[in-house]
Formats: structure tokens, sequence, C-alpha cells
């Protein structure tokens, strides 16, 4: 058996991994997971202050490595996880700090995501769902996107100085998502984040460069750039400070990657569940790449999954043509000029809306997995968690310190297992 499938022309209605659409038909497949992407990928960088350009570079080169290290089998996209804002813009609104602490943050958090991956290969992943059920890993999540409450009203109220235009175009913009989202067909339901950015868009361009009702969109700069030359690379510093606030992300990154997996083997009818550590050591190296050149971390999408789940291909080879697409569009200066053009008050109706997503996509862990709240143990632990991650708990050790995320992340851990210590089943 060779390590890469032979992807044979599928000719039935379902393309199946091993499998390859007829002529040129995985061109435009690779494209629609592209855009499928596209939305959660541009806007995780930008909120984070990150070159969005590098990021879409960095998720292609991440997708390719997945490809490779899964042995062109398990169907899936790395784009920029949302699981890293919070941390991020805590490490940022430290004194004295840079993109390059973080970039040492993301690095730290790949490298013990691909640590898990190792160990994963070596004794199975039972252990995960031992040491993190969902109520651990659903409480982990929603306390992310609960301490990322703060920073999205800080960008609806324009830090302080908001006017009626700036919150008109941000509330409309989380309209156009919620409404998308809600009465839009399958497929651009998909999109909802990238049509709300584009509606946004049109609207500052209305309100500001037609009308003058509002700053208008400056694209000087857009004309400047070149079409094609290197994004701009950074170089990562390690800090402590930023180590222990960023690395707790890669538990939440373990239980999305494997719900993910799970998800792809139930609606492909294959068993991937051996590629389970394969791809937490894919998904964490590619995060350890991204980061050293000053990208996001990444993560499997389930805009992807639902791409697939909605058109019946499953073949891994459009992954790779979308790869190499957003490789293609990361060496484009003018595309990131294009991106940084974004208007403050788009970014802070996406802002509302995708990260109160966080915290609710992730309290559907704790639904599918009927998590029984009667249970003190279950109650306790995501209670006492989700104070410690919505408040912004630093645990101060000397000069270490444990921010709302991690104390959040461990106080769920610890107080789990404790809490089950000489309890009956």
């Amino acid at each position: 058996m060779s390590y890469f499938p032979r992807w044979r022309v599928g000719t039935g209605a379902v393309i199946m991994p091993n499998e390859r659409l007829p002529g040129a038909g995985s061109v435009p497949m690779g494209i629609q997971h592209l855009l499928a992407m596209s939305g959660s990928t541009i806007v995780a960088p930008i909120l984070m202050g990150f070159d969005p350009n590098v990021a879409v570079f960095f998720s292609g080169i991440g997708t390719l490595l997945f490809f490779i290290l899964t042995a062109g089998r398990v169907p899936s996209y790395l784009g920029s996880s949302f699981a890293f804002i919070a941390v991020v813009l805590a490490v940022l609104g430290q004194e004295g700090a840079t993109i390059a602490h973080a970039l040492g943050g993301i690095i730290a958090c790949g490298a013990l995501y691909a640590l898990i991956g190792l160990v994963v290969m070596a004794v199975g992943y039972g252990w995960v769902e031992k040491l993190m059920p969902p109520v651990v890993t659903g409480t982990i999540g929603i306390a992310i996107g609960l301490n990322l409450a703060p920073v999205a009203v800080d960008q609806l109220n324009a830090f302080g100085s908001p006017t009626p235009s700036h919150l008109t175009v941000a509330l409309l913009t989380v309209l156009c998502m919620a409404m998308v989202s809600c009465y839009g067909h399958s497929r651009t339901r998909r999109l909802s984040v990238l049509l709300a950015l584009i509606f946004g868009y049109a609207l500052v361009l209305v309100l500001g460069n037609v009308l003058g009702l509002m700053p208008a969109i400056d694209f000087s700069n857009v004309a400047a750039a070149a079409w094609f030359g290197l994004p701009h690379f950074q170089t990562p510093e390690f800090h402590w400070s930023a180590i222990t606030l960023i690395a707790p992300v890669a538990i939440v990154l373990v239980a999305e990657n494997l719900g993910h997996i799970k998800a792809l083997g139930a609606i492909t009818g294959q068993d991937m569940d051996r590629y389970i550590g394969r791809g937490f050591l894919a998904d964490g190296l590619a995060t350890m790449v991204a980061g050293s050149g000053g990208g996001t971390g990444v993560t499997t999408y389930a805009e992807n999954i639902g791409v697939m789940a909605m058109t019946k291909v499953y073949s891994t080879l459009v992954f790779v043509i979308a790869a190499f697409v957003a490789i293609l569009l990361g060496l484009s200066p003018k595309f990131g000029a294009l991106l940084q053009t974004i208007p403050a008050p788009v970014l802070a109706g996406l802002s509302v809306a995708v990260f109160g997503l966080i915290a609710s996509a992730m309290a559907r862990i704790w639904i599918e997995n009927r998590v029984d709240f009667s249970d003190p143990r279950n109650l306790f632990t995501a209670g006492i968690a989700l104070i410690f991650g919505a408040g912004d708990f630093t645990l101060h050790l000397g000069d270490f310190a444990l921010g709302g995320i991690g104390t959040s992340t461990l106080a769920a851990l610890l107080l789990y297992q404790l809490l089950g210590i000489g309890r009956k089943a």
C-alpha cells in the first residue's frame, strides 16, 4: 500500500478522499474551499493586529503540511484559529509587548500541540477524552469567547469616541452576518463572515467615499503596492509571560481537531481515527511554522467540512489546489494592501459577531454531548473556570503570571479530576 492514495477518477455522486474529480473539476472546487475559509482566515489576523497576507500565505503552507503528514487521506484546510484571539490580545496589552512576543507564544502552543500528537500516535487518544471530556473543553472554549467581550465592546464604542456612523455600520454588519446565517442558501451560509465583511465595506464606500458622511476608505496604498512580492515576515521572540498565556490554547485545538476528524469519518463513512495523532502533529507543526514567520496559529476548519457535506466531494486533492491558490494570494502585496483598507466599524461589527459565536459555538459541545449539569462536578468545573476566564483572573507567582485563559484552563482541568476522586462513575 503506497503512502499516498492513487486518486482514481470518481464517477459516482460521492467523491471519496482517495478519488478525484474528472478533468479540471477540482480547480473550482478548490476555489470554493478557499472562499469558505477566507472570511475567518482574513478577519482573525486583522482582529489580532497581524498581517492578513502572511496569515493567508501560511494557511496554504499549513494545509500542504497537513496533507503530507496525514498521507493525503484526511480532507482538511488549515486556517487562522479564533481560539488565539483572546490570548494574543492579552499579550499585546502587556507593557512593552509586541507581535514578536505573541509569535513566540504561538510557537510554544504549536510545540505543545505537536507533542500531544506524538503521544497520541504512540498510545492512542483515549487519555485525551478522559483528561478533557466535553464539560472541560466546552468550558475552556466558552471562557475564551467571554474573555473577548471587553475587546468587542471597546471596538464597538470606537475606544471611547463612538460616532453615529461608526455604530450604524458596525451594527448593520452584525445584522448582515446574522441574516445570511439564518436565511441564506446553504452555500452562502458558509460564507457569512466574508459576505458581512463585503456588505460593511460597501456600506462605508457609499457613506464615506460617495456621500462624505463618515471617513472615506483610502486606496492610495493599494495603488502603490506591487502585484507580486514576498509577504512581510516577522521574527518571533520568546517570553514566559506570552508563552504561559498562549500555550494553553493547545487544549482547545486538540478538542477542535479531534471533533473535526471524527466528523469527517462520520460523513465519509471511513474510519479516520488512526490519523488523529498525525492530525494533531501536523496542526501543531503548521502552527509553529506560521508563528516562525509572522502568521497566526492554525486549525482545521468546520466551514470546509460544511462545504464537503454539502457537495459530497471529499477528495483531498481539492485542498492541495486551495492551498496553492492561498500561497499565491499571500505573495501579492496588492491583495494584502486591499485587506488593510477594511474600515474600523466593519471590524468592530465582525468582532461582536465572531467573538460571540466563539462562546456560543463552544456551548454546542455541552449540548451535543449531553453534559449533565445536575452533577455538581460538572457544575463547579464549568462555573469556576468561566468566572476566571470572563473576569480575566491573573495568577501571579513571583515573576510568573498566568492570565485569564490560562487560569480558566488550569481550573477546568484540575477541578474536574479532583472532584471525581472517589466518586462512582
